[in-house]
């Protein structure tokens, strides 16, 4: 089994420069610190990041996050293929579960055979998102944002609000807690967001960006960026000074940040995985979960679309059927 090492997988990915961020080094760091076991897979030109959710009496659940071959993926080699089964079957993996980086409209992501996998029932990542193309003038890209959303964005502006580099992790938490609160998400602790911006942010692969008021932080934001790509995988916001509208601004400082790198698209990263005639017929009545940032992000003129849905390959069938149930009774 060829396992590597964080710097040799850093050196791995050369050859994939568009690897999604859910496979670089740093993220497999960033989760090894908070649960997960992290091994790294290389075999010739094929690699694949490999995350572990210990269970108890020694089982474990294996998780692939958007492989670096992306929809080839599920065209590996016989002998990667049965590198990836025995790590996994050496961690007593009931099932793993691969979410592919590829869109659910490119037919190359039939499963082969020769793979045994099943579509999954459950996504991790959220399966749809809005991707903005940033090809084009800074003209071009305000040109495809909603009229509103340009309107918002310059009111900012006009009104007072300013955007800098952060590095105040306790306050991004503070926003982050009111957000939760206020739209009923999920929030991480503490530690996980200082860890990300440690490993991210010196590397030059995300910034901490806040918007502010005569000095006070009103939103603030985690970018993320490598190769071509970039994600927008943490905001939030306090209740204060919400008519001068910061985070419009604070999202377009975040796409210019995105655009000095050389990045050709952003990604919004999670709205309702509805299609868009639903999105569009309900996102003014529903305000709840990621139907309230819909609204938002819709302004900025990107494209809907769906990642291909999660397959499981099951090594241990009684178990994966008692994952099944749980997951059923705890949605």
């Amino acid at each position: 089994m060829s396992l590597v090492s964080f710097d040799e997988w850093r050196e791995f990915l050369k050859a994939y420069p568009e690897a999604h961020i859910l496979q670089t080094a740093e993220w497999g760091a960033l989760k090894s610190a908070f649960g997960w076991d992290v091994l790294r897979l290389v075999t010739g030109r094929e690699g694949l990041q490999l995350l572990f959710r210990r269970l108890p009496l020694g089982f474990s659940i294996a998780y692939a996050p958007k492989p670096v071959t992306g929809k080839y993926f599920l065209g590996l080699s016989d002998k990667f293929q049965a590198e990836i089964d025995a790590a996994c079957q050496s961690r007593r993996a009931i099932f793993l579960k691969i979410e592919l980086d590829a869109w659910d409209t490119e037919k190359t992501t039939r499963v082969p055979r020769r793979w045994a996998l099943v579509n999954s029932l459950y996504n991790i990542q959220p399966p749809r998102t809005i991707v903005l193309s940033l090809v084009g003038s800074e003209e071009d890209i305000l040109a495809r944002m909603k009229q509103k959303c340009r309107y918002n964005l310059r009111l900012a502006e006009k009104k007072g609000v300013t955007i800098r580099a952060w590095d105040n992790l306790d306050g991004f938490f503070q926003l982050m807690q009111a957000t939760g609160g206020r739209d009923g998400f999920g929030v991480h602790a503490l530690a996980y967001y200082r860890k990300a911006y440690e490993l991210f942010q010196p590397a030059g692969m995300a910034e901490m960006l806040v918007a502010e008021y005569e000095g006070q932080p009103l939103a603030a934001l985690m970018v993320f960026a490598n190769g071509e790509r970039s994600w927008y995988l943490y905001g939030a916001s306090n209740d204060q000074e919400r008519n001068r509208m910061p985070a419009y601004l604070l999202q377009w400082r975040a796409i210019q940040w995105a655009r000095a790198r050389g990045c050709k698209e952003y990604d919004l990263w999670g709205v309702p995985d509805e299609d868009e005639d639903v999105l569009e017929a309900q996102f003014e009545r529903l305000h709840h979960g990621l139907w309230g940032v819909y609204r938002f992000k819709r302004g900025f003129g990107g494209q809907l679309r769906r990642a291909v849905q999660a397959f499981d390959r099951v090594y241990i069938p009684w178990l994966y059927r008692l994952y099944l149930w749980r997951m059923q009774k705890n949605p």
